[in-house]
């Protein structure tokens, strides 16, 4: 972390990753500006040691006079509403607002990093899924951050020198743990055969650090962040169980889960090898059991 001290880092959208980014960046010595339209995060960004907080929405323009240029800038903003309109809004309306405040500024933004979704992926039956498989399929929000990418991988050379798009799995970490919260409160959550890949917060922390601090050598591109073991939902609730010491709950869904956009969960493998042989990451809680054990624990 060493390497951030005096580097300017604008963060747009401090959620449950922004703001752990934000603590982080700013431990490590960047001057970190932060934009959320949460006006209650504002307090909690400056107690974290971030020193601009800016309170706007992130898709209008009226921020532009308050952000100076940055050295880095990371969106890893989430949708104002989990509906098309609310998907638009913060990820394309929200890019298009940022590559304006870039191309107006006298300084090149250096790093460019922005958090998509594996979710635009639309592979199932068990697939081995890298960052060259088909998108074309995607659900209709899939294909919003799609869209959104490839605004950022069209922007100018004049205003982005070079860009990175992490594709997250599963967020989980301290304070994001539904599955768990669900067994503790004595409910039965829907299980499957389908496989979960997930990330821990930390984790995707990490990989945005690394993209900050690649060598100038890497040119940047579109990555996937996962942890290194995806199992079956069963085998995970059935772990969670065992550990809470909580009998084995029912499973009360098929094979294939139902989620958002009235798909069913596709069981596949996210890969992360181009994370890791590029960029020389490495996740830290290396599968589900890593992850919830610390939490667990409160680490």
């Amino acid at each position: 972390m060493s390497s951030f001290s005096g580097q300017r880092l604008v963060i747009f959208g401090c959620g449950y990753v922004g703001s752990a980014l934000a603590a982080s960046a700013a431990a490590g010595g960047a001057r970190v500006t932060a934009l959320t339209r949460n006006s209650s995060k504002a307090d909690a960004l400056r107690a974290a040691g971030v020193a601009e907080v800016v309170v706007a929405d992130l898709a209008s323009s009226e921020w532009h006079e308050r952000v100076a240029a940055a050295d880095w800038v990371v969106n890893c903003v989430s949708a104002a509403a989990p509906t098309v309109d609310g998907y638009r809004q913060s990820y394309v309306e929200g890019m298009r607002s940022i590559l304006a405040w870039a191309g107006r500024s006298a300084q090149l933004v250096g790093t460019f990093v922005y958090t998509s979704s594996t979710s635009v992926y639309p592979q199932g039956g068990g697939a081995v899924v890298d960052e060259t498989a088909d998108t074309a399929q995607a659900s209709a929000n899939g294909r919003i951050l799609v869209e959104s990418e490839n605004l950022l991988r069209a922007a100018s050379s004049a205003a982005v020198r070079r860009s990175f798009i992490l594709r997250l799995a599963g967020i989980y970490g301290p304070g994001r743990h539904y599955l768990l919260d669900q067994l503790r409160a004595g409910e039965s959550p829907a299980g499957g055969s389908h496989r979960l890949n997930l990330a821990h917060r930390d984790d995707i922390v990490a990989a945005i650090l690394a993209c900050l601090g690649a060598s100038a050598e890497i040119p940047g591109g579109i990555f996937n962040v996962a942890d290194d073991a995806p199992a079956p939902k069963d085998e995970v609730l059935r772990w969670l169980a065992e550990r809470l010491g909580r009998p084995t709950p029912a499973v009360v869904a098929p094979v294939a889960a139902v989620r958002r956009e009235g798909r069913a969960t596709p069981d596949r493998i996210i890969g992360n090898t181009r994370l890791r042989t590029r960029l020389g990451w490495r996740p830290r809680f290396t599968d589900f059991r890593a992850g919830y054990e610390a939490i667990l624990h409160g680490a």
